[in-house]
């Protein structure tokens, strides 16, 4: 028996990991792929290879619920309010009066499209008012969309699933309790809900202050050492957690949120850390929890549902419910018309709605509901639905209305002095957005003079990525005659640009302890040549050498090119055919072709 449950452990740990792995691979929405491996592992094997209930019992539901709240606690942690300066009313009528319309119409729809009774039909819609972050996310950072479209959805998904969570246990609060004789008592639901918001807001709220205040008010007096400082925070997350849902069911979830929230937006303790554990830790979760939930289902549940009506049920929230939802919650914004069609097409669902689907399902059925033995399917069949179609289509649809770059070409150059400005400058006359970055007011004058976009401040800055529109770029260059500046700002940008994208200059210094410090994948790839440093590049440029673009033709080739100007070319930069920018690094071999366009530097 021991040997049984530790073999179903493994298989989830695996196939969850795994799923996650292969969809990274293939490029698919991981959700996708772990739905599928637990459809196969559970209900549509003969024998379940995973059999969620008898393996973990009572406990399969709490657990299920507190993932969600450490996996709220961590979305939270990523939330920034600079993001809310142009987009602040958007999200609040996102989570508002679009919750309040997904709902009501969600509600119309599983009435003529499932033909349930109105008591579910109002159940399912309150559950479907969450989105999915857990979607929405790894999208955004594959689509690279625009600010306000990146902000606008990621605001969105994360704070609507406490409000979708809460409205679901008002409805099925007011289900449960009128499955006696005398119904239920939806004339009261108003009261009750603004009741139940109430205490949800006093509640969460609270616990959220504290939470937060508690981590904060340790890290700042160093009362809690490094290595201990994320299961502090993970314990008093789940604290946090526990003690608002003790006092109004589902205010965890806002606990958590919110304490994310407001230690992502302090300035005097880094939590950097934190989120990068948490971040780990939730990609487990979810790749256990979808693979759990799913194959706990039974397949005759789905051969119960109406096919057509299901479909009609899918077809409806993606072309009636959403893009109503957005296009009222924007009026008077500043979205353009492909922002506002773009948002439209994106509301994947996720672990929530999954994890409230089931638990509602199971107390409704042992409360003597047959029908609500259908609510999960129906869930699970929209999760895979809208993962599916927004998933496959969402970067088709960005492209094709302009608010993404998946593959950005752009350059974020650290310094700009002599050589960051004309390493900019022939970029951008090459077609490539650059952006400058310096704390040095006489570089960043005379790069305005020249025509360059700049960023007046420090690479290392925490608000940098906040305070600047990096849409269109990719990659980092670290120019700056600093060697610890260069390796520190490669890492820094290698969680947003990821660590093939950040390049810096070579380091030549005779100290070869300083450079073991920053050795063994502690830096970013070494640009252009093993001897390119700047001091050497900078000697180059007082030597009057310059930066310059050659077109290679079949007539001028790059041999003609290297004949024509000597020992002295350093190949820096290669413009293919379609108009990608390949960086040259350190030890690489560089023949460009006929049609490709050579940056370098060279005496002629």
């Amino acid at each position: 028996m021991g040997e049984s449950i530790l073999a179903q452990i493994t298989l989830i740990l695996f196939l969850g990991i795994g799923s996650q792995w292969l969809a990274s691979r293939l490029r698919l929405p991981s959700i996708l792929l772990l739905l599928v491996v637990g459809f196969v592992v559970g209900p549509f094997t003969d024998h379940r290879w995973v059999d969620p209930d008898p393996l973990i019992g009572d406990l399969l539901m709490p657990l299920v619920s507190l993932s969600v709240g450490l996996i709220m606690f961590e979305g939270g942690l990523t939330l920034k309010f600079r993001e809310l300066d142009a987009i602040g009313s958007v999200v609040i009528r996102l989570i508002s009066v679009g919750a309040l319309m997904t709902w009501g119409l969600s509600l119309l729809l599983a009435r003529f499209a499932l033909g349930w009774d109105w008591p579910l039909c109002a159940l399912v819609g309150a559950i479907l008012v969450v989105t999915g972050p857990t979607v929405i996310l790894p999208l955004l950072r594959f689509l690279q969309p625009t600010r306000q479209v990146a902000s606008a959805l990621k605001w969105e998904g994360i704070m609507i699933d406490p409000v979708g969570a809460l409205l679901a246990l008002l409805v099925f609060e007011t289900i449960h309790h009128g499955l006696g004789e005398h119904g239920a008592q939806w004339t009261q639901f108003p009261t009750y809900a603004f009741m139940g918001f109430f205490w949800t807001l006093v509640i969460g709220g609270v616990a959220g202050c504290l939470g937060a205040g508690l981590i904060y008010y340790f890290f700042k007096h160093h009362w809690v050492h490094e290595h201990q400082q994320t299961p502090f925070a993970l314990m008093v997350a789940v604290s946090a957690f526990t003690l608002s849902n003790h006092f109004q069911h589902e205010s965890g979830l806002l606990a958590t949120t919110l304490m994310g929230v407001i230690l992502a937006n302090q300035k005097q303790v880094d939590v950097r850390h934190v989120l990068e554990f948490k971040e780990n830790l939730v990609v487990l979760m979810i790749s256990t929890l979808f693979i759990v939930l799913s194959a706990r289902l039974e397949l005759a549940t789905f051969s119960a549902l109406p096919v057509l009506g299901t479909l009609g049920f899918l077809l409806g929230l993606l072309v009636i419910v959403r893009p109503l939802t957005v296009w009222v919650s924007c009026l008077g914004s500043s979205l353009n018309r492909s922002e506002r069609l773009f948002l439209s097409w994106m509301a994947p669902r996720g672990i929530v709605a999954a994890a409230v689907a089931s638990v509602f399902s199971m107390r409704l059925v042992d409360a003597g509901m047959a029908e609500a033995a259908q609510l999960t399917p129906v869930v699970f069949m929209v999760i895979v639905g809208t993962v599916l179609v927004y998933g496959l289509t969402a970067g088709p649809v960005a492209r094709w209305l302009g608010v993404s770059n998946p593959d950005p070409q752009g350059v974020l150059i650290a310094g700009a002095h002599a050589l960051g400005r004309n390493m900019g400058k022939v970029l951008q006359e090459a077609g490539f957005r650059v952006l400058l970055v310096d704390n040095n007011s006489q570089n960043i004058q005379q790069a305005r003079m020249d025509g360059l976009p700049v960023y007046y401040g420090s690479i290392l800055a925490e608000d940098l990525v906040d305070e600047v529109d990096l849409s269109g770029i990719g990659r980092l260059l670290a120019l700056t005659p600093n060697h610890r500046v260069n390796a520190l700002a490669a890492l820094h940008f290698s969680e947003l640009f990821g660590e093939r994208e950040v390049y810096q200059l070579a380091d030549t210094s005779s100290n070869t302890s300083k450079r073991d410090a920053f050795a063994q994948g502690l830096q970013g790839k070494t640009l252009f040549h093993e001897s390119a440093s700047y001091a050497e590049l900078q000697e180059r440029l007082q030597q009057e050498q310059r930066i310059k673009c050659t077109n290679l033709t079949d007539t001028y080739t790059f041999e003609d090119a290297r004949q024509a100007m000597g020992d002295t070319l350093l190949p820096l930069f290669v413009i293919h055919a379609k108009g990608s920018l390949q960086i040259v690094q350190a030890g690489q071999s560089v023949q460009p072709t006929s049609g490709q366009t050579l940056i370098s530097v060279s005496a002629s």
